[in-house]
């Protein structure tokens, strides 16, 4: 598993500080043990030094007693109390040294008792008061030379202990004054060594990844470039030039997209192509079929006229009856043509963007579509806009002559209204006809779908179906709130800026 730097930095410096802590650790220890022995070596010479001062005082003390026996001066028993005072304290000073050693409490034990065996025989010795013969004299001297011995032995096996103790205490001072600073240097070292390695690889990795740095910012500018050519020529697309092609031939993904794009804009290209020549000659098809179409209805038309006009007296009930039924078939024969033109060019045609006053251009359809006997109650608040004028005129023309056509009284009130959305408006024109079942609300906007007998000249069945078509190229939408009896209302959504507008 490959580390990354931030790990590597945070490895190294934990490894380099282990280091240093451990370097800490033994220096601590080593100079510790330093201490210890050097407390040791100090301890050693003060209890020989000590035992040497004890003894020195007991010689002492003996000649001062034996000056005072020889020239029964006074002030040499001065100076043997004294010498026996500093004796106990010395005891007491000897114990409290050895009291860690039982081998040397004990040799000082014993040499306690020796000492106070020995001034014991110089206190008779200084006693005045008994009769001391020379024998007896002879006899305590020799006991206290004896005792002398005894006591100069015990301090030479306390000595020669110290020594041994001292020699060994000496070795380890010297050898903890070699390790420790031996130590500190091994571990200073070992831990510089280990902060160049970590310094020599973070600087490799640091240029690794500026190297890296570099060629992903080339590589990152270069795809920028790239991708913008791309979106340029989604652009270019979608405003409908379909010849741009891109010059990109890297073997990689972007490469491949853009070979794929180019297909895809000649395959675009060639197919708009086909549809520009399929819907001109659908224009021309729809115009030639309405013209060719058109004239024989017309000649038809007038060939009725002329009938009923000239043969009035001739024709009988049941005839003029025939006429007028075949004079509503060709005029329902007419409103289909002309209602499957409008819906053939719905969005074949060019829009042209203009400001509508949207209660002016109501007004305006309510004039040529709304009967006297029907009230069109308009609201105030409608908006002003800025889209194609035709396109509006056409959804309120169909809906509000729907309104009138299929209302069951003849009469009746229409009203127009308006909420705004927040990027679009939503219009409802409501009536109080007859009103719809819920199981038409949605076929009535299929084409030739009528909920009137198909034999009734108005009923073509195709307003309703180019009102959806207009409000489909306009991205909007329409629904209708009705049930049977409580009339009909039709709520369809205009947007604020027309598709025209964004696309221009």
């Amino acid at each position: 598993m490959r580390l990354n730097l931030n790990t590597k930095i945070l490895l190294g410096f934990a490894v380099a500080a282990g280091v240093l802590l451990l370097t800490a650790i033994a220096s601590f220890l080593s100079i510790r043990q330093l201490a210890v022995q050097t407390r040791h070596v100090e301890h050693t010479y003060r209890v020989i030094q000590e035992a040497e001062q004890l003894t020195s005082r007991v010689r002492d003390a003996e000649s001062r007693v034996r000056g005072f026996l020889l020239t029964a001066d006074t002030s040499y028993l001065q100076t043997y109390e004294s010498s026996q005072g500093e004796v106990e304290q010395s005891f007491a000073r000897l114990k409290q040294l050895t009291i860690d050693n039982p081998q040397q409490a004990a040799r000082v034990d014993s040499m306690q008792q020796l000492v106070g065996q020995k001034f014991r025989n110089m206190r008779l010795l200084l006693d005045q008061n008994r009769s001391v013969t020379s024998s007896s004299t002879q006899t305590i001297l020799d006991t206290g030379r004896q005792t002398m011995r005894a006591i100069a032995a015990l301090f030479e096996g306390i000595k020669q202990d110290e020594l041994t103790l001292l020699a060994e205490r000496n070795r380890q001072q010297n050898l903890y004054e070699t390790i420790a600073p031996i130590t500190i240097i091994l571990s200073a070292t070992l831990a510089i060594l280990i902060t160049l390695w970590l310094f020599q690889k973070i600087s490799r990795e640091i240029a690794a990844n500026d190297r890296l740095r570099q060629e992903l910012e080339t590589i990152n500018h270069d795809t920028s470039q790239r991708i913008q050519i791309i979106e340029n020529l989604a652009n270019q697309v979608v405003q409908g030039d379909y010849k741009v092609k891109i010059k990109d031939k890297e073997k990689d993904s972007l490469g491949n997209l853009a070979t794929s794009l180019n297909r895809m804009t000649q395959t675009l290209d060639d197919t708009f192509g086909a549809l520009q020549n399929r819907n001109r000659e659908l224009d021309q098809f729809a115009y030639v079929t309405s013209h060719d179409l058109k004239a024989p209805l017309r000649g038809v038309m007038t060939v009725v006229k002329w009938i009923e006009d000239e043969l009035t007296s001739e024709l009988s009930e049941q005839m003029r009856q025939y006429l007028g039924m075949m004079k509503g078939r060709l005029v329902r024969l007419e409103d289909l043509i002309n209602g499957l033109l409008a819906y053939a060019r719905i969005g074949r045609t060019e829009q042209k963007l203009e400001l509508v006053q949207v209660r002016q251009l109501v007004e305006e359809v309510r004039d040529m579509v709304v009967p006297p006997e029907f009230h069109l109650d308009i609201a105030t608040a409608l908006p002003q806009l800025l889209t194609d004028r035709l396109s509006l005129q056409q959804v309120f023309t169909n809906l509000l002559s729907n309104a009138v056509k299929y209302h069951h009284r003849g009469q009746g009130t229409i009203t127009v209204r308006c909420t705004e959305a927040k990027k679009e408006y939503e219009f409802t024109v409501a009536d109080d006809g007859p009103g719809i079942a819920p199981e038409y609300h949605e076929k009535i906007f299929l084409i030739f779908q009528t909920l009137r007998d198909r034999n009734t000249a108005e009923s073509t069945g195709i307003g309703l179906s180019i009102v959806k078509k207009i409000l489909d190229e306009q991205k909007s939408t329409i629904r209708v709130e009705s049930a049977p009896g409580q009339g009909t209302a039709f709520i369809f959504t205009w947007p604020k800026v027309s598709v025209t507008e964004k696309a221009s």
